[in-house]
């Protein structure tokens, strides 16, 4: 390896342990035995996982939340895969700029997104319910769905479906027994990136959400800005750890790479 190598490599490890130490530091306050958060603790113990799952209002708020990102993932599906299928597929007048209309999302901060949301939901009385949670996380996740499985059906070998058009069968079921099949890996990616978005999202939650609609990352903001113990910790952790499970079945069941279009 060469010098430049070497120093490219020494760059890389630091921005890793730059990106990873506040998870370290997280995953050790969630053991804390501490009455407030002490970095490093003073002792160890489960006691703060304990006193989560006695948390109403936190498990309350990780139900909803699990809810909202479920019907979320279908939603964006049902919209996403289609355009997808016609911006990869299709060949029209007005292709580019359809594309960069539904990708548009992206580009703006989610602070811009959530006042306009909630400038926009507010006459309609759609602010603080959870069709409203539901329309703000799919401007987010809908995108994603379009950017990805648009890659991943350009990746797909067209050979196929001509083989199967010539054989007599109408594009409908082409999409359905060729394509969609095909394009599995990318479908199974685009729901667990949804999940996770919706999930996760929190400034566009803390403009739309409502007493009666608040999502689990609302909740933790909301906790912390009165408490200074590691319960919020011992959240973190739990999530961590879905989420990683999340990851690794995706990638026992069809590979992160293969899933991404790569």
């Amino acid at each position: 390896m060469t010098g430049a190598g070497r120093m490219l490599s020494g760059f890389a490890a630091l921005v890793y342990v730059l990106i990873l130490a506040p998870i370290v530091v997280v995953v050790m306050l969630a053991f804390s035995a501490d009455n407030f958060i002490l970095f490093p603790p003073s002792g160890y113990s489960l006691r703060w996982f304990r006193q989560l799952a006695g948390n109403g209002p936190l498990l309350a708020a990780l139900w909803l939340s699990v809810q909202i990102a479920a019907v979320v993932t279908l939603c964006s599906l049902a919209i996403g895969v289609p355009a997808a299928l016609a911006l990869a597929k299709g060949r029209f007048r007005g292709k580019s700029a359809l594309t960069s209309f539904f990708l548009a999302p992206l580009l703006l901060p989610t602070l811009i997104t959530g006042l306009a949301l909630l400038l926009f939901f507010s006459p309609l009385k759609l602010a603080a319910t959870l069709p409203g949670l539901v329309l703000g996380h799919m401007t987010v996740t809908v995108p994603f769905v379009i950017r990805m499985m648009t890659t991943a059906l350009a990746n797909l070998p067209d050979d196929i479906e001509a083989a199967a058009a010539t054989l007599g069968a109408p594009p409908w079921r082409v999409v359905r027994r060729v394509t969609l099949p095909l394009a599995t890996p990318g479908l199974i990616a685009c729901a667990c990136l949804s999940f996770l978005l919706s999930f996760d999202e929190t400034v566009i939650s803390l403009f739309i959400a409502g007493p009666r609609a608040s999502t689990l990352p609302v909740e933790m903001v909301r906790y912390v800005e009165g408490r200074t113990d590691p319960l919020v910790a011992a959240l973190s952790v739990v999530l961590i750890v879905a989420t990683l499970a999340v990851v690794l079945v995706v990638e026992r069941l069809v590979g992160v790479a293969r899933a991404v279009g790569r």
